[in-house]
C-alpha cells in the first residue's frame, strides 16, 4: 500500500498499529509516572516548607530561587502529564481509527517534540533549582563551624527539612527525565 496525504500508509498496516500503539503505551506509562513523581515531589516540598516556617529559619531552601524554579518545573510538569494524555494517547486512538481521523506524521512529530521541548525546560528549571538549594545547603554547611569558629545561631544549622527540597527538585529532574525520554522513544518509533 502507498503513502496517503497524512504521511501514513493507507489502510491497517500493522506499522500503523505499532505505532498507535506505542503512542498510546508511552502517553500512559509517562503519564502515571510523571503523576507519582509529581505527587512525592509537592508533598515532600510542602513539608520541607512548613518545617522551614514552623522551625523560624529565614533561610529555608524551599523558600528561596531553588524552591521557585522548583515549584515552576512541577507546573511543567504538570502541563508534560496533560501532554502526554491530550496528545500522544490522543494521538495513537486516532492513529488505530479510520483513516480519515489520522493525524498527519509531520503533526504527530510536532506534537513530540513540542512535548520534548517542554520537558527539556522544565529539567532545566528543576536542576537549577536543585543546584540553588545545594549551594545553600553547602553555605549553611561551611558556616557551621571553620577552624575553631562555632556557629550558635541555629538558622544557619543545616535542618533536616532543607535536604527534603533537594529531594522534590530531583524527583522533579526525574520526572522530566521520563519525559524526555517518553518522546526521544516516540520520535524513534515514528522514524522505523
Amino acid at each position: 500500500m502507498g503513502m496517503n496525504k497524512t504521511g501514513f500508509s493507507g489502510g491497517p498496516s500493522p506499522t500503523i498499529q505499532q505505532i498507535a500503539k506505542a503512542f498510546r503505551l508511552t502517553g500512559w506509562v509517562s503519564f502515571w509516572v510523571q503523576l507519582v513523581l509529581t505527587v512525592v515531589s509537592t508533598i515532600t516540598l510542602i513539608f520541607a516548607v512548613a518545617a522551614g516556617r514552623s522551625a523560624g529559619s529565614p533561610s529555608n531552601p524551599g523558600t528561596g530561587v531553588g524552591g521557585i524554579l522548583t515549584i515552576i518545573g512541577l507546573g511543567l510538569l504538570g502541563f508534560n502529564m496533560f501532554w502526554a494524555l491530550s496528545r500522544y494517547v490522543s494521538y495513537g486512538r486516532r492513529l488505530s481509527s479510520d483513516k480519515t481521523v489520522r493525524p498527519k506524521k509531520t503533526e504527530a512529530i510536532q506534537a513530540i517534540r513540542f512535548g520534548l521541548v517542554i520537558s527539556l525546560v522544565g529539567m532545566l528549571l528543576a536542576i537549577l533549582g536543585a543546584e540553588t538549594i545545594v549551594g545553600l545547603l553547602v553555605s549553611k554547611a561551611l558556616s557551621q563551624g571553620i577552624g575553631g569558629f562555632v556557629n550558635t545561631d541555629p538558622s544557619r544549622f543545616i535542618q533536616p527539612a532543607d535536604t527534603f527540597v533537594v529531594q522534590a527538585s530531583i524527583n522533579v529532574i526525574l520526572a522530566q527525565f521520563v519525559g524526555i525520554v517518553s518522546a526521544l522513544w516516540l520520535l524513534n518509533q515514528m522514524n522505523k
